[in-house]
């Protein structure tokens, strides 16, 4: 797995916030985990509903 940067802090969108309350609480920090590395590694500093949804097909959920 690549090195990011954990330090930096990455905005979400409200909507984006909403998806990831939809996600089970048992994998919700996973899930949240995998939507910020996704986000890093496209060099993002707002997570989006669009990074939420390409981490599900990802994950296949």
């Amino acid at each position: 797995m690549e090195n990011f940067d954990l330090t930096a802090n990455l905005s979400w969108t409200p909507a984006a916030k909403a998806k990831l309350k939809n996600i089970p609480f048992f994998v919700r920090t996973q899930a949240r985990q995998r939507i910020e590395d996704l986000a890093r590694s496209a060099d993002l500093q707002v997570i989006t509903v669009e990074i939420v949804e390409q981490a599900r097909v990802e994950l296949g959920q």
